[in-house]
């Protein structure tokens, strides 16, 4: 190496140049930030994910794929949070109630994107982070960091593997964590299906998915066929006015026939449902319809819309003034009438031909719908929620005629709120309970009746409930 010149080498002894100008803050990720937001008015102000992230995304103008992550990751962090939960405890040194919420906000959100979705780990670590020192300040992102790198380790079968009980010792337990889902829920649902296995396997799973879209086409105004050429959706398999919605389709609500009240959102099996009333057989008038609790208003509607084609008149009772503002929008230009009052004591004149009781209930069938509720609800709503489905059954048996015919509908498969309810009110009112399989003509695996129960892995639907009854 005689006569060559050796390379020059950085002086060891002086530091690096810095760049000039202050430090630029991490641009923030808008969908990500959306997501955080939801989960925060959830756990701060007991909101609903579905109606606060609607309007977040039109308040912050985030749209397309950016909306569609936000929507992913909001609806989907709250869906799965006992299952998060139990892996970020995995990796704390305390318990979750000494961390602050702001910041279990955002290990719910990271530990997400890392064992549910593809993002890569890099971005749903540090987009995490930054959203962390944004809103926490920089110590606790750096505990957010070193939580995240743990549960970076594994993925969900690992992590599984680590936390979930013995699925041989306590197979309903192992499910309900694997699905995300309390373990009183998934004990309901296997006491509906009578089965701990591979159904209740199948409903947890189905019930831990996100939902299409459905609709309802109004009767007399458009058919579901035309319905679905406007909107891209296809024909629903059971409801005679339902249109399923392609995943990812936008807001329904922006849809031309919906702002023109051609059709509602509405799932499935609450069509159903309220179709079945009407398809009961009666002896003398069929003229008073009577809809006991009504709001929203969406069966209200369609029931109306069926009224309006037969020469029928609705009588809608809401007991909130606002969601009875929501009834009479849902069915403006229809045969309904609006009342303000206890469904218990609503004041009514006694005669109807036909009475539907979709009674206030535990929504264990919409959970999937309402991503946050299954966190919500516990055990002990329900006794109190039968008492009052016991009172406004026994209500509705008076109102409703000798001859005339009751349907009594939750969204629920709980057994209490479901053929406990409706069974002793039947008899106490010395009715003929109906098997309500019949008018539901061409929906399979109704089971041995003489109720039906409808679920998510096996009709699409919501897990709809309806038990129907003639007064003697």
């Amino acid at each position: 190496m005689t006569g060559q010149r050796r390379p020059s080498r950085p002086d060891r002894g002086r530091p690096a140049p810095r760049k000039q100008g202050p430090r630029r803050p991490p641009v923030e990720d808008p969908a990500r930030r959306v997501a955080l937001d939801v989960l925060r008015a959830v756990r701060e102000r007991d909101a609903y994910a579905n109606l606060v992230l609607p309007e977040l995304l039109r308040r912050t103008r985030v749209t397309g794929r950016d909306a569609a992550l936000a929507t992913e990751l909001a609806y989907g962090a709250a869906r799965a949070q006992g299952l998060l939960d139990e892996v970020i405890v995995a990796c704390l040194d305390r318990p979750l109630s000494k961390v602050d919420g702001v910041v279990l906000d955002c290990l719910r959100l990271g530990t997400y994107q890392l064992l549910r979705t593809r993002i890569p780990e890099h971005a749903a670590v540090g987009s995490t982070v930054d959203l962390a020192r944004a809103d926490a300040g920089s110590p606790a992102s750096g505990f957010v960091n070193a939580v995240l790198r743990k549960v970076s380790e594994k993925d969900e079968e690992g992590w599984m593997a680590q936390v979930a009980p013995d699925r041989d010792a306590d197979p309903i337990a192992y499910l309900a964590l694997r699905y995300a889902h309390p373990r009183w829920v998934a004990r309901a649902f296997a006491e509906a299906l009578g089965d701990k296995g591979t159904e209740l396997e199948a409903a947890l799973a189905a019930d831990d998915a996100r939902p299409e879209v459905h609709l309802v086409a109004r009767p007399g105004e458009i058919s579901a066929e035309e319905l679905a050429a406007i909107t891209g959706g296809d024909v629903a398999p059971y409801s005679p006015y339902g249109v399923h919605l392609p995943p990812g389709g936008g807001d329904p609500a922006d849809s031309e026939p919906i702002r023109e009240r051609l059709a509602a959102v509405q799932d499935e099996g609450s069509q159903l449902c309220a179709v079945a009333l009407t398809r009961a057989g009666l002896t003398g008038p069929d003229e008073r319809w009577l809809d006991l609790c009504a709001g929203p208003g969406g069966k209200a509607a369609l029931l109306g819309a069926l009224a309006a084609t037969t020469g029928a008149r609705v009588d809608a009772v809401e007991q909130a003034p606002h969601r009875a503002r929501l009834v009479e929008r849902a069915t403006e230009g229809l045969p309904v009438t609006v009342h303000v009052a206890d469904g218990r004591e609503p004041g009514l004149e006694p005669g109807f031909d036909r009475v539907l009781v979709d009674a206030p209930c535990t929504g264990l069938g919409a959970l999937r719908r309402r991503p946050e509720a299954r966190w919500r609800r516990r055990p002990s709503d329900v006794a109190d929620l039968t008492r009052l489905q016991s009172e406004l059954v026994a209500s509705a048996f008076e109102l409703l005629r000798p001859g005339g015919v009751l349907a009594y509908v939750v969204c629920s498969p709980h057994l209490a709120e479901t053929e406990g309810v409706f069974g002793q009110a039947a008899r106490r009112a010395n009715a003929e309970i109906l098997d309500s399989r019949e008018f539901f003509p061409g929906v399979p695996h109704l089971g041995d009746g003489p109720y039906t129960q409808l679920w998510p892995h096996r009709h699409g639907t919501d897990a709809m409930f309806c038990a129907m009854a003639r007064k003697q």
